[in-house]
């Protein structure tokens, strides 16, 4: 199974994560999205959408992180807390997974894209109304994550990691960056 990644991507550390912490044997296919790697004409071939991740098990080939995880779910047998078969269970995950993408997703990765990569391309920090909006929209949507999702529990499901737990740390870790050296999470 081949897996092609770029760890810059939330979704990608999500589904590297996964596989490496459940022992799933794969190869590591770097996708350089700084490069443009992705609008390459081999990678075309292989993904129409040019969007990573990207997974190719023999001649099947599947796109969108969050259908891979679950792929890799039911193709590795792993432990049912990931993505339970109890349909309530499995519910609440889908549920998160389905909010994520334009909630937390969104709002996370604006912020870091206002932090890290305006300043570079503008020449200038981001104007702080812009700023302080982005924040806001973040801190929004954590909220949510917490009051809707985790509810006081340590995880979404619970006492137990599943898809949604782990989606949703790599979101939240995108707010990181690296900053002469030493990692920083940025003051909200």
């Amino acid at each position: 199974m081949e897996l092609y990644l770029d760890l810059v991507s939330p979704p990608c550390r999500a589904v590297y994560l996964f596989a490496e912490a459940l022992k799933i044997p794969f190869e590591f296919k770097l996708v350089d999205l700084s490069a443009g790697q992705q609008y390459n004409e081999e990678f075309g071939r292989l993904s129409i959408v040019k969007k990573v991740p990207v997974l190719k098990d023999g001649s099947f080939v599947l796109t969108e992180s969050t259908a891979i995880l679950e792929y890799l779910v039911q193709k590795c047998s792993v432990a049912d807390h990931w993505f339970p078969a109890d349909l309530q269970q499995r519910a609440r995950v889908n549920e998160y997974l389905s909010w994520q993408h334009l909630n937390l997703r969104s709002h996370c990765s604006k912020v870091f894209l206002l932090r890290t990569l305006y300043p570079f391309v503008m020449g200038s920090e981001v104007p702080k109304e812009k700023m302080d909006t982005a924040v806001e929209d973040m801190k929004l949507s954590l909220n949510m994550l917490e009051e809707k999702f985790l509810q006081n529990k340590p995880f979404i499901l619970g006492n137990k990691i599943s898809l949604a737990d782990l989606v949703a740390m790599v979101e939240i870790m995108q707010v990181m960056t690296r900053t002469a050296g030493y990692l920083v999470l940025l003051s909200l």
